[in-house]
């Protein structure tokens, strides 16, 4: 960091990412890097005043002494402990040199970071504060590849809520031959593909494979609207069926039907007595649409949403992009599988390929697609427009 790029940081002020520090309180600096750790990363600025942004500057017993309290606090106060990048840079203020301790902290990869009490702080704008929320507890550990939704047991489930026809033909699809002729039983086949554990269903043997999922999962559904109009508070709508349920792929196949059902079939040059071309491709909503089902954040209990408009369909799935993925990186096929089960299911059992090509395929097929990754609403929402003419 050079002093121009310092003296723009300052004048902005702290943020979530910027913190001024005119002096070490170990505590509160293990605190302060645990929070960036457990969200964007950042940067302390030692040597400034915190209230007014006055750069103070540190001397040269400071800078030695600091430095070296500030790796011990890294290595022995954060847990698990991280790697800082320190720097000095030099401001020349009325006369004098002052110099400015710049201290980067990466945001973490094996999040959450805890204190040496446990506590987990995060930042809350550019203050911090500690996380009691057990589901945004999960989340962190989510991000830091930790904990994933898919593998866990789900609580009150057993054997029984298996379809075991369901079961056996995609043992079958996948390895070539059933559970039996691999001299398994169903109970460790279904142990073996990680259906079951500790003698309950995971969450993906249990949205691939369950008898009943809603039963147990009522919000893992897929909510459909076809609206008068384009404002999705409006009242009026041509089709607003049922809740569609069922396992993911039944849910595909549903959502699809509703899809191809609701949009208009073009005429291009076809017989007159042939179905005509969808208005959207077929291919584009297929691969945003399993992806949805397949990547979508389920530590979230909430519905994938399928709305069709005058203007335009949208397909919103719960959860932003997984571990700083960005929509640019997303869209040159960069995978980041935040579900690894339900990935490998559905590459055994639907068109989805698993291997993060989805989304280009998708824009191939139709480039005008828009997607936002909505970070504080915590979702994805894939835009498509429709032909003016189809309105």
């Amino acid at each position: 960091m050079n002093t121009k790029e310092l003296l723009d940081i300052v004048s902005v002020g702290e943020t979530s990412t910027v913190q001024f520090k005119q002096e070490i309180d170990d505590d509160k600096i293990a605190a302060e890097m645990i929070a960036m750790s457990n969200s964007k990363g950042g940067v302390i600025l030692i040597g400034i005043q915190d209230k007014t942004g006055e750069i103070i500057g540190l001397n040269y017993e400071q800078l030695q002494s600091y430095n070296n309290r500030l790796a011990n606090i890294a290595n022995d106060k954060v847990k698990p402990q991280i790697h800082i990048f320190t720097e000095v840079v030099s401001i020349h203020i009325e006369n004098e040199d002052r110099k400015v301790l710049v201290v980067t902290i990466s945001e973490g990869i094996h999040k959450p970071y805890k204190d040496k009490n446990g506590a987990i702080w995060i930042k809350q704008g550019s203050d911090k504060r500690r996380e009691t929320d057990n589901a945004e507890i999960m989340k962190l550990f989510q991000q830091g590849s930790n904990l994933l939704a898919d593998e866990m047991e789900v609580y009150e489930t057993r054997i029984d809520d298996i379809d075991e026809r369901l079961f056996a033909d995609y043992f079958k699809k996948e390895f070539g031959i059933s559970y039996q002729e691999k001299g398994l039983s169903y109970e460790e086949a279904l142990r073996a593909k990680r259906v079951l554990r500790n003698g309950k269903v995971t969450l993906a043997g249990l949205l691939f494979f369950g008898k009943e999922p809603q039963n147990i999962k009522p919000a893992f559904t897929i909510k459909t609207v076809s609206f008068f109009g384009n404002d999705i508070f409006g009242n009026s709508y041509r089709n607003k069926p049922e809740d569609l349920k069922g396992t993911i792929p039944e849910l595909f196949k549903q959502g699809m039907n509703f899809l191809t059902s609701n949009l208009k079939h073009l005429q291009q040059g076809q017989d007159f007595n042939s179905v005509g071309v969808l208005e959207i491709s077929k291919t584009a909503l297929l691969e945003i649409l399993q992806n949805s089902l397949i990547h979508r954040d389920y530590f979230k209990n909430s519905p994938v949403r399928v709305l069709i408009f005058d203007d335009r369909v949208e397909i919103i799935s719960p959860g932003k992009l997984p571990n700083s993925l960005t929509v640019e990186e997303i869209k040159y096929g960069n995978p980041v599988i935040r579900n690894n089960q339900l990935a490998m299911f559905g590459a055994n059992t639907m068109p989805y390929s698993g291997l993060g090509s989805g989304i280009r395929r998708a824009i191939a097929e139709q480039p005008n697609i828009e997607l936002i990754n909505d970070i504080k609403g915590e979702q994805f929402i894939v835009k498509i427009p429709r032909p003016a003419e189809s309105k």
